[in-house]
């Protein structure tokens, strides 16, 4: 059986006796609720509502079941009056409700291009036309930025800000879409917030000291206090919603915070049953909405409702053996996580409560067997074992006309990045940067050595190399380009084929030391039209600020944002942050 199968059975809450290497690899996630089964009204389940099919791979299907223009949901971005004619109606057939919300969306439009100074019977067709494409393009939920050609990367990039306000390594830094703010995190516990276009700090946010309970000594870390208002401990993680309205940060205190952007004041912390019991090391928000995915060492994602008025705690998705290192999330109910040591990749179908389970690292023929026993398209074959030493006959047979290669075996599955709603890239501590899609359970590319071999001279033995792991991964959201790093000092930026079946490596960005977090995105169009550092006496200059850009934003250390086993004080090494432009010479 594929490994793209789910068990169909009841879901249940994963103990940890569940946690062997042996099982299927596919099944419901069990979800908790600690409200007693109440979710909020979004996460209802609909009337006459069919029991989920078990999942499976497209590539195992016969007939042609992708995503076409009848399941976009193109009310995503439109504030409607629930009164109005955007109202449900049971006897409305799909085809007259696309109709409808295709209606009430072109008015939505109308109305914020007019904004007031135009008549909408004015306002240019072709205009109206492009951003519905761009919308329609952006929920079908595939790649359709080709716009990795139109960068000149044999060019340096404009540096545009670096910060240094942090004393010890910062471990996050994320920027709004809007262009208009810039957060960093680090590893003392603090969360600056700075102006992105002139590079101004605007305000602090200090770590806090817990109060002391009664009668007890020690240090407090503040775990279960709701009151606390603030991180306690280290903040390795940030998140901002795609309206910039909120800040999400986490980190080794095991608290979820959420923060008022343009007050710059602390709304609600998620500790205790609402919280995770181990450290938070990952957040990403559903884009286009409130919606916030977490990832933590104690194994689980937990889904979040941040909209106003709600606020509040969803579910609980188990399925990781081991601690969830990273996740990413685009438009639709679905993200992807990494599992460090048990090397997955897991693709979380959130609405219908299932799981792709994708396995990287060395293949095994006794798991193979225990997991459903040999494919045909394996026999004949001699699988990987563990240690990644295994060979076919016929492999062996051509052994004298094949030069010997050392194998580097997955060990952990470090970072991960959706390209798509269906693609998305992993990097892990072997080197190894992987293309996946959710319709083939291995990977489709698979770039050995990204970042090359690490060095380290040893009194016995020499010099010894391994190689660099890719701590971070980031790629420019429905667009042919994606970004990795590592610490060997430069950013590695690749070049994604029309067809998504491999990639290449068109530039790097000089970034000195460990690259703790990776942002790539699009700001509009005005954010590099209005600013001084895009100004120059080039002839071509105003053509590239009109065709707007796009925006590199890396978090900087000198040490890894999880751990000390790396140390970097040399060669210009600075605890901070830095965002690269790049001009792009036609329309996104």
């Amino acid at each position: 059986m594929p490994d793209a199968f789910f068990a169909n059975s009841k879901p249940r809450k994963r103990k940890r006796s569940d946690t062997g290497a042996a099982g299927p690899s596919n099944k419901k996630f069990a979800r908790k609720d600690p409200s007693g089964g109440k979710k909020p009204p979004h996460s209802a389940p609909k009337k006459n509502a069919k029991r989920p099919a078990d999942e499976e791979l497209d590539s195992d299907r016969t007939d042609n079941e992708g995503g076409d223009i009848d399941d976009l949901d193109l009310t995503a971005d439109v504030d409607v009056d629930p009164g109005a004619s955007g109202d449900e109606d049971d006897d409305e057939t799909p085809a007259e409700k696309r109709l409808r919300l295709a209606k009430l969306y072109l008015e939505s439009v109308k109305e914020g291009l007019a904004d007031g100074e135009f008549d909408a019977a004015e306002i240019d067709k072709e205009l109206i036309s492009a951003r519905l494409k761009q919308d329609v393009m952006e929920h079908s939920g595939k790649m359709h930025l080709f716009i990795a050609d139109t960068i000149d990367f044999t060019q340096t990039p404009t540096t545009i800000l670096r910060t240094r306000g942090h004393r010890f390594s910062v471990t996050s830094a994320v920027a709004s879409e809007s262009g208009k703010h810039l957060f960093t995190a680090g590893k003392e516990g603090s969360i600056v917030k700075w102006e992105l276009a002139s590079g101004k700090k605007l305000a602090t946010f200090h770590k806090v000291r817990p109060p002391q309970a009664p009668g007890k000594k020690g240090k407090s870390k503040g775990f279960g206090d709701p009151a606390v208002e603030g991180h306690t401990d280290e903040v390795l993680a940030l998140a901002l919603s795609g309206d910039g309205k909120y800040l999400a940060s986490a980190g080794k205190d095991r608290r979820l915070g959420v923060w008022d952007v343009e007050k710059d004041v602390w709304i609600k912390g998620f500790v205790g049953q609402m919280g995770h019991k181990d450290l938070i090391s990952a957040l990403t928000f559903r884009k286009g909405t409130h919606q916030l995915y977490t990832g933590s060492h104690d194994r689980t994602l937990k889904v979040y409702d941040l909209s106003p008025g709600v606020l509040g705690y969803v579910e609980t998705l188990f399925g990781h053996q081991d601690h969830v290192l990273a996740l990413d999330a685009l438009r639709g109910e679905t993200c992807v996580s990494v599992g460090g040591r048990d090397k997955t990749v897991r693709y979380w179908k959130i609405a219908d409560e299932t799981q792709l389970v994708f396995r990287g690292g060395g293949r095994s023929r006794v798991r193979e067997v225990l997991e459903g026993g040999l494919r045909g398209e394996d026999e004949g074959e001699d699988v990987d074992d563990e240690g990644g030493e295994g060979a076919s006959a016929k492999a062996k047979g051509k052994g004298k006309e094949r030069e010997k290669t050392t194998k580097f075996v997955e060990g952990s599955m470090e970072c991960v990045a959706m390209i798509d709603e269906t693609t998305f890239v992993s990097g892990g501590d072997s080197g190894s940067l992987c293309l996946w899609t959710t319709q083939k359970k291995k990977p489709v590319f698979t770039q050995a050595l990204a970042h090359g071999f690490n060095e380290a001279q040893s009194a016995t033995e020499g010099v010894i190399k391994t190689p660099r792991w890719v701590t971070a991964v980031a790629s420019l959201r429905y667009s042919d380009l994606i970004v990795s790093g590592s610490w060997e000092g430069d950013v590695r930026i690749w070049k994604l084929d029309a067809k998504l079946k491999s990639f290449a490596l068109i530039g790097t960005v000089r970034a000195p030391g460990v690259i703790n977090s990776l942002q790539f995105f699009s700001p509009p169009k005005e954010f590099f039209a209005e600013a001084e550092w895009a100004r120059s006496s080039e002839p071509e200059s105003t053509a590239k600020r009109k065709a707007g850009g796009a925006l590199l934003v890396v978090g900087l250390g000198q040490e890894h944002r999880l751990g000390r086993w790396l140390s970097l004080k040399e060669g210009g090494v600075v605890n901070g942050a830095m965002v690269v432009a790049f001009s792009l010479r036609t329309l996104l």
